[in-house]
């Protein structure tokens, strides 16, 4: 067996063990590396490498803003403004927890911290609307997969690293795919809770205009990070940490729901995250080089050059294997074993590499509510306490809207070229 074919062996071995994909990714990596007589030596500096990249710092930062508005009362009061306006229709709960979402998405940029900022919120709405428990879950975790498509996005970010696009540009091309997928899930939640006969009007007890000076202030989040970015004000990068200064001055100064206490604690929660996903990026990096060095990426490129001849076909084989993997692992991680044998394919047949990025990430979010892994999934289990399998049973209609919407991306020839493709 060739060096390549055992490394690809011993890490899905490990993963059948149930050991964590980072750690997974890394002691095949070593394994080979110590196996091939490459020289251990470079473990560190490669891992080092990995991280060692500005764009990347965006992503602690995205995280720690997600975490501060969350904790600020942004999400809540978010909530309470489109309940305003669309909680007078029979389904307008299941419509506002799609609307929300897709405001968080420009929030958060991770779907599993979506679901844990909207959750407890939206869950015992829907619930006392009528909505059966299962439905209500599952439908916070479909929303939540925006988040990895509606800029900014954690996963846009990991992804222009590897693949050498802008990060802006990857930002502004998921916005239309975003707001698609957001009206395609509203659209199966709408037929859902009209075909079961869920839902009555939300009362709203306040005036309009209150609601709206109370949710300016989170309103204008996604005007700042972004209006920034495209003004040419400050980086991604740059932006991430604007954003996180301005959760604390919201949290602090306008809703006065931050102490020096909570800060500790969001400080806390979000390094933890943020090295979670870091020691990922980092093992998944060390991971690329030994396949590159053994020759699995070359393999690999070869074998899908040989599909090239028919473009179609070959997209139709990378959907279904990036369908495939984020049913299984984690974005990162998907990104760093697919991209390496696919960036010269790209080229070779002049697919846009920010077009091919918006297509990959449908796939890596749809991933994220499919079982058995399905991510999004279990933190919603853990926020209603429900087990997993009745929330499977009810997100099959999201799935499958989310599809409906991947193969729009995908082959419609309109949305192709508006995005690049």
């Amino acid at each position: 067996m060739s060096l390549g074919a055992l490394l690809l062996a011993l890490f899905f071995g490990l993963l059948l063990l149930r050991v964590p994909i980072g750690i997974a990714l890394g002691l095949a990596a070593v394994l080979i590396i110590h196996l091939g007589h490459l020289g251990l030596q470079v473990v560190s500096f490669n891992f080092q490498a990995g991280i060692a990249k500005f764009p990347l710092l965006a992503i602690p930062f995205f995280i720690l803003a997600g975490a501060v508005m969350d904790k600020a009362g942004i999400a809540e009061r978010i909530v309470r403004l489109v309940l305003a306006l669309v909680g007078r229709h029979l389904a307008g709960a299941a419509l506002a927890a799609v609307l929300v979402g897709m405001f968080w998405g420009a929030v958060s940029g991770s779907g599993p911290a979506t679901v844990a900022a909207l959750g407890p919120i939206l869950y015992p709405l829907m619930v006392r609307q009528g909505y059966s428990r299962g439905f209500a879950a599952a439908l916070v975790a479909a929303a939540a997969e925006l988040s990895i498509i509606i800029p900014p996005s954690i996963a846009f970010i990991v992804y222009a690293t590897i693949a050498g696009t802008s990060v802006a540009q990857q930002f502004l091309a998921g916005i239309l795919p975003g707001i698609l997928l957001g009206l395609l899930l509203m659209g199966g939640a709408y037929l859902v809770v009209r075909a079961r006969g869920w839902g009555r009007p939300e009362k709203v007890d306040r005036p309009l205009g209150a609601l709206l000076r109370e949710a300016s202030w989170g309103l204008l989040t996604p005007l700042v990070i972004l209006g920034g970015i495209y003004g040419g004000v400050f980086t991604p990068t740059e932006a991430a940490a604007v954003g996180v200064f301005w959760g604390f001055f919201v949290g602090f100064f306008v809703y006065k729901t931050l102490s020096l206490e909570s800060l500790y604690r969001l400080l806390v929660e979000a390094g933890v995250s943020s090295a979670v996903v870091m020691l990922i990026v980092g093992w998944a990096g060390l991971f690329a080089w030994a396949a590159d060095t053994t020759g699995l990426v070359d393999a690999l490129r070869k074998a899908l050059l040989g599909l090239a001849a028919n473009p179609w076909q070959l997209l139709f084989l990378l959907n279904l294997l990036w369908l495939i993997l984020g049913t299984l692992m984690d974005a990162v991680s998907i990104y760093y074993l697919t991209l390496p044998a696919l960036i010269p394919v790209m080229a070779h047949l002049g697919w846009d590499p920010v077009w091919m990025g918006v297509v990959m990430t449908v796939n890596l979010a749809i991933g994220q509510i499919t079982p058995p892994v399905a991510v999004n999934l279990f933190v919603s289990a853990r926020i209603s306490g429900l087990p997993i399998e009745r929330i499977w049973r009810e997100v099959w209609p999201f799935v499958l809207a989310s599809l409906l919407g991947l193969l729009l991306f995908s082959y419609w020839p309109l949305l192709r070229q508006a995005l690049g493709g």
